[in-house]
């Protein structure tokens, strides 16, 4: 049964959603209170979406944040709902009726809406603050809503918003333990997505039996150098990842200014990508591709 938060966020977000509806068939524009945010946007940092993880000992999830330019990997403490739900985005699992994120992505498309960026502007007492922003067909107003953001980012991960973040919350997530959840690991960096390559997907495959992860989906500008799902990433900067968190940690010690170098096999080729960093934080292209 859902939260009584989490019957609230979608009662809001139906309302939203309705008066946005209003607005585009009546070309009128309704009295929504703006959400303001606790930092000014040019403030903002774009990140990437990496993965999910636990706290050690406690098993508290979190998602962990990419961001390009420092190369660091933040922790944003999240609850286990929102968790699988991004889990299962990632993996590309489709469930037979819709979830809660996938409902509120639904209503937005049906209704003309875009989620354009997710914001975590302020942690507050121990609560991270966040903000959707939605455009609206045949309208250039950006509607800003309120926002969990462990909500927001569980919608992010289904569309490809960009996910924005004050410096604040970097700091704050510098000092908090993670560690990856083993074979059930999924990881994403420079729109690559990456998983375990398990004895059994080997064989179906017909992988080398090389060290390495296996790319189950990349998004839109990745797919552009080359590398599709199926692919045996091998190396990366010229050193092996024989785990998804591993390539996390790869792409993310990239010396600033430079390109990260990619080394995989697919269909009996070897081949060799280089890659801005920032693919997959910055880049407006971010829906996913083809999937494995």
């Amino acid at each position: 049964m859902a939260s009584r938060a989490h019957r609230f966020f979608i009662l809001g977000l139906l309302l939203v959603a309705t008066l946005m509806l209003a607005s585009t068939l009546t070309g009128r524009t309704p009295a929504v209170q703006a959400r303001s945010l606790a930092v000014d946007s040019d403030q903002l940092i774009p990140v990437e979406l990496a993965s999910v993880g636990i706290v050690p000992f406690t098993g508290t999830p979190v998602v962990l944040l990419r961001e390009p330019q420092s190369g660091s990997i933040v922790p944003i403490f999240i609850g286990p709902n929102e968790a699988r739900a991004i889990v299962m985005a990632q993996r590309g699992v489709e469930s037979p009726r819709p979830l809660t994120h996938d409902l509120l992505v639904n209503l937005l498309d049906g209704l003309g809406g875009t989620l354009e960026r997710v914001i975590v502007d302020e942690l507050r007492d121990g609560t991270y603050l966040g903000a959707l922003e939605i455009s609206v067909s045949g309208s250039d107003e950006i509607k800003r809503i309120d926002t969990r953001p462990s909500d927001g980012l569980a919608m992010a991960v289904r569309t490809g918003a960009s996910i924005l973040v004050a410096p604040d919350i970097l700091e704050a997530g510098e000092d908090i333990p993670f560690e990856g959840l083993g074979d059930d690991d999924v990881v994403t960096a420079v729109g690559i997505t990456v998983m375990p390559a398990s004895r059994e997907l080997r064989e179906a495959l017909q992988l080398s039996d090389q060290p390495g992860v296996l790319v189950s989906s990349v998004n839109t500008m990745a797919s552009l150098s080359g590398i599709q799902p199926g692919a045996l990433i091998v190396e990366v900067n010229g050193s092996v990842p024989p785990t998804p968190l591993t390539f996390l940690e790869l792409v993310s010690n990239t010396p600033a200014g430079e390109k990260v170098s990619i080394r995989y096999l697919h269909e009996g080729r070897d081949n060799v990508i280089e890659l801005d960093t920032d693919i997959g934080a910055t880049d407006r292209e971010r829906h996913r591709g083809r999937t494995l």
